[in-house]
């Protein structure tokens, strides 16, 4: 076997091997609330039921159609082709290999997690929804967990590659708003309770959280750059710097 191959093949290993170890710890520890939080969750689900109370004065046929369309944009017949565009743009385009890794890694490991955890909890969906009944497990919203791993990657890659500060800054609050979005249109079309919601946004803050630490040390750890922490304005002007003598600037090759 070519020695590049061998060495792809040693790193892909290491990066299933971490990412399920990390899934195993994390829904070990979710496990655990489970038992722990089950009863106060039935407890305390009159402010599920008081909040789709609120929201019923709200409905509009308008508005109904709107919260379909963004509701759409947090399934997975949209997230699957969304995942694999962002991944070809990254590998075939951009040629940033470890961003189209991220991606996938991401996006695979968050539908893992999100199947777990529903089948660990069986929270059933609410009984009367707005149009048409979910089909599946309530508890957590997967809508949530996807649109925070999806969404929250996109915020991540954003932050590190866009100088400009005030396009960078549009678009992270833009996602974040989308973000919200999809979670409230999950609760105001009654498909989910607002905790299984708030419960998805945790999650999945969490576990974005712990992949991106855990496939930043697996690139450290295989010797490849990083995410780029300075621009590329940056590396021409200090490139450009330690070669005053020469007329042109040479553009610097850029791994990530």
């Amino acid at each position: 076997m070519p020695v590049d191959a061998l060495y792809f093949w040693q790193i892909a290993l290491l990066i299933v091997a971490e990412t399920l170890l990390s899934i195993i710890l994390f829904a070990a520890a979710i496990g655990i609330l489970v038992f722990v939080a089950r009863k106060p969750l039935r407890k305390y689900k009159f402010i599920d039921l008081a909040i789709f109370d609120r929201l019923q004065a709200w409905t509009k046929p308008g508005k109904n159609k709107v919260m379909l369309f963004i509701t759409l944009l947090g399934k997975h017949q949209f997230l699957i082709p969304a995942n694999l565009s962002l991944i070809f743009y990254f590998l075939f385009v951009r040629h940033q290999n470890w961003f189209s890794v991220r991606i996938g890694t991401i996006a695979i490991s968050s539908l893992v997690l999100m199947f777990l955890l529903k089948y660990l909890f069986q929270r059933k969906r609410p009984v009367s929804p707005l149009l048409k009944a979910a089909k599946g497990l309530s508890f957590p919203s997967g809508h949530a967990i996807m649109s925070v791993t999806f969404y929250g990657l996109i915020i991540y890659i954003v932050w590190q590659t866009i100088p400009d500060s005030l396009l960078k800054n549009l678009l992270i609050i833009a996602l974040i708003l989308l973000i919200l979005l999809i979670g409230y249109s999950r609760i105001y079309l009654r498909v989910h309770y607002a905790s299984d919601v708030l419960a998805g946004f945790i999650i999945g803050i969490l576990w974005l959280s712990i992949s991106l630490s855990v496939l930043q040390r697996i690139e450290k750890f295989s010797g490849e750059d990083p995410v780029p922490e300075v621009t590329l304005i940056e590396k021409i002007t200090l490139h450009h710097s330690f070669l005053p003598n020469r007329s042109k600037v040479i553009f610097p090759s850029i791994y990530y």
